[in-house]
């Protein structure tokens, strides 16, 4: 759990994934589309990703990836994610965080 913590604070948003998730690589996308400054770790390419992944289910994450992290607070998976982008309230939270400059 340690771990998760100070990975999600190495930059204003980050993911874990999978390379294989299709889901993962759509949130991606959205973050990179945005111009976002991010972190993006593969957790099926990083030692002790199942470790990782063991711990993000344990913090509610399920499915585990993608799992997204916002100012070191997670703001949950893709359901979550997609939500927030539709409502529009997605780039203002990243544009607090320093993540967005637009």
């Amino acid at each position: 759990m340690e771990r998760v913590t100070k990975l999600a604070s190495e930059k204003p948003v980050v993911i874990f994934s999978k390379s294989s998730c299709c889901m993962s690589h759509t949130i991606k996308t959205l973050f990179y589309d945005f111009g976002v400054d991010l972190a993006v770790n593969e957790l099926d390419k990083m030692p002790g990703g199942y470790e990782i992944e063991q711990a993000l289910l344990r913090l509610g994450c399920n499915p585990s990836v993608p799992a997204v992290f916002i100012g070191g607070e997670l703001v949950g998976g893709a359901n979550e994610v997609m939500s927030l982008h539709l409502n529009r309230s997605l780039v203002p939270i990243l544009k607090r965080v320093g993540a967005l400059w637009v």
